[in-house]
């Protein structure tokens, strides 16, 4: 029977519950929020996807641009191509063995954000975040607490005592220092120590001349680690903000000299969806073992998988591998 049918308690019931339903899902909204996680809240224009309206260029600063922050972080940074601040966090309070390798800071325990402005006047950070299983809940509910997004959690080593994970974080907003605070408030609850000038002058146990022509690129030496990266040569846009050249799509190869010219091998690749499988198969046959593969970002135009690895062998043949997969890539030297 249909039309004004009178209702029985189990239709009165449903129809509460569903009431019930309906005002619980707009409970958030209700929610009050903390001063500092209301000016780091992601600007709109963040949360609607790639390509969005127009797209924002960053704009050059200095180290006098980010004097606050760097006030807020506690300790200061670095400019990178002029648009990028970075400030490295490294995890020196932690022993960490992994394959039978002691893994140095320089190696794969390095905490490292960057801030750029933007002609709109906003600010964008982003960063990859070394965090102890233990420490993992608590830091992220700080950050959650202070408008300080999570795009990522994954592994960059494959086991490792003690057990680590690496937290991907992006903010948004138009208060540096506010976004500052934020991760700040997550560091605290990790043991990350002080900081330390890097050593840049120790020579490396290794055939880097050898190791550069096999990459066709030059590397650098830092804590004792040689590094060499590569970036994207496409323009990449996070939703409706252009990210400048090496942030967030970087490829980048750490060496730990372990002796005899041999290195412990961590590093990851950026790669476009049809470049994937060609990266792994070349990197499965040179020897090196895989790690992960997964997304950084959220919104990135067009879409990065990134995969991480690791090795342990002479550092002329990593570098032969590993030419074999930024050969299937479309990068350039960073430099």
């Amino acid at each position: 029977m249909t039309g004004d049918r009178q209702q029985g308690p189990d239709a009165r019931a449903i129809t509460s519950r569903r009431r019930v339903l309906a005002a619980a899902a707009f409970a958030p909204v209700l929610t009050a929020v903390s001063p500092a996680a209301a000016a780091a809240r992601p600007l709109p224009a963040r949360t609607t996807g790639p390509g969005h309206g127009k797209r924002v260029q960053p704009v050059p600063t200095d180290l006098g641009h980010w004097a606050g922050v760097a006030k807020a972080l506690g300790r200061g940074g670095n400019m990178l191509r002029d648009t990028m601040y970075h400030t490295a966090f490294p995890r020196r309070d932690l022993l960490v063995v992994s394959d039978g390798v002691v893994v140095t800071p320089g190696l794969a325990l390095g905490t490292h954000v960057a801030f750029v402005r933007y002609a709109d006047g906003s600010t964008m950070v982003m960063g990859d975040v070394v965090v102890t299983e233990d420490e993992l809940q608590p830091v992220i509910d700080a950050w959650q607490a202070n408008g300080i997004e999570q795009s990522a959690l994954h592994k960059h080593l494959l086991a490792q005592t003690p057990d680590l994970w690496w937290a991907h974080v992006h903010g948004h907003g138009h208060d540096a220092v506010a976004l500052a605070r934020g991760l700040r408030a997550g560091f605290d609850r990790t043991g990350t120590p002080p900081p330390e000038t890097p050593d840049r002058s120790t020579p490396v146990d290794l055939d880097t001349a050898g190791m550069e022509a096999a990459l066709g690129a030059a590397g650098s030496v830092e804590d004792g680690v040689y590094k060499v990266i590569f970036m994207r040569r496409e323009t990449i846009a996070d939703g409706h903000l252009i990210l400048p050249p090496g942030l967030g799509s970087t490829s980048a190869f750490n060496f730990q000299p372990v002796g005899g010219g041999r290195a412990a091998l961590s590093g990851d690749c950026a790669m476009l969806a049809d470049e994937v499988p060609h990266v792994l198969k070349a990197l499965r046959r040179g020897g090196i073992k895989l790690v992960e593969v997964h997304n950084h970002h959220l919104s990135e135009d067009p879409r990065l998988f990134f995969t991480h690895f690791w090795a342990v062998d002479d550092g002329v043949r990593l570098a032969r591998a590993l030419r074999r997969a930024v050969d299937a890539t479309d990068v350039v030297p960073g430099g």
